[in-house]
Parts: structure tokens; C-alpha cells; sequence
């Protein structure tokens, strides 16, 4: 039997395939930020039509190393947050996590490398305790990145983490 992950609920708006997965990669790979709020809206839309999810205290983006953020000019999770943190009413904590150091870049790495990747790559800077967070990522492949700091969230003091992506593989 799968361990389960550390998360509390997983929501996605679909699979990564087309015309999604075009528009995500527009986003994050062609320098196109104006589709954050578009995409962000249709993530709402899929929030909006689960009613198993508990209201959130804090929304959290995944963190690009800084090197990576400067070459792109922006967090592509940043486009998704800063709007629907207005929208879901919540906080929104922009530099709430840190990447502590470069890595190799996920989408190039099998599960294990990920995993091996990601060990202790993450800094909270923020308190926690006792807030239900929306962890926020464009796309959850093998779900490394969302666990690594699911497991930082909890050991810190998170009553509840749930995932909030645009696309998934898992």
C-alpha cells in the first residue's frame, strides 16, 4: 500500500493535456503573465464547484530559485495567487516560502531524483500555526515539490494543507 500524501485535499482544474497544458506552458515557458488571471479564474471555477473544501487562512505559491525568477521575471504561481487570494478573500503570502538553493529542474528528473532534489530546499518565512493553507503550483507531476513543502507546512504548525494546481499528472 502508497503512503498517503502529506496534503489534505488536492484539487486540480484538469489533466495536463491540451489546450490546458498549451496555455501553462504560455505562462511559465513564453513569458506570457497576462494568462495568470485568466487561468486563475478557471482554477475559482473549480474550487467554487467542490463542496468538501474547508475555507483556507493563507494562500502560498511554489518558489522559483531567485536566479530562475530574475531570468523569467516573475513566479508563474504568483500570477495564480495574486488574484485568487482577492477573489477567495485570504492572505497572500508572496515571499511566505523560499527556495534555498538551485536544483536541477524538476520536469527533467525521474521520482526519486525529485524527491533527492527537494530535500531541504525550502524556507518558511512566515507563521504558520494553527492556519489552514492553499498551497498553490501550476503543475503537480509526481507531486515532489507539493510534499516536500506540505511536510515543511505541517511540521510547522499547519492545521491543514491543500494543493491547488492548474494541471496534474498524478
Amino acid at each position: 500500500m502508497q503512503k498517503p500524501p502529506p496534503w489534505h485535499r488536492l484539487v486540480a482544474v484538469n489533466d495536463y493535456r491540451p489546450p490546458l497544458s498549451g496555455l501553462v506552458q504560455q505562462l511559465k515557458f513564453h513569458h506570457r503573465p497576462e494568462l495568470g488571471p485568466a487561468l486563475a479564474r478557471l482554477l475559482l471555477q473549480r474550487l467554487l464547484q467542490r463542496d468538501d473544501l474547508p475555507p483556507v487562512d493563507a494562500l502560498v505559491g511554489v518558489p522559483l530559485w531567485h536566479r530562475r525568477r530574475w531570468r523569467r521575471g516573475y513566479n508563474q504561481c504568483d500570477e495564480l495567487c495574486r488574484p485568487l487570494a482577492r477573489w477567495r478573500g485570504c492572505v497572500w503570502h508572496r515571499e511566505g516560502l523560499t527556495r534555498q538553493r538551485a536544483g536541477a529542474v524538476q520536469h527533467s528528473l525521474n521520482a526519486r531524483q525529485r524527491r533527492q532534489n527537494l530535500k531541504n530546499a525550502f524556507q518558511l518565512e512566515f507563521a504558520v500555526q494553527g492556519l489552514h493553507i492553499a498551497l498553490v503550483d501550476d503543475v503537480v507531476t509526481t507531486g515532489s515539490t507539493v510534499a516536500e513543502i506540505s511536510r515543511l507546512l505541517l511540521r510547522n504548525g499547519a492545521a491543514t494543507v491543500q494543493v491547488w494546481c492548474l494541471c496534474r499528472t498524478l
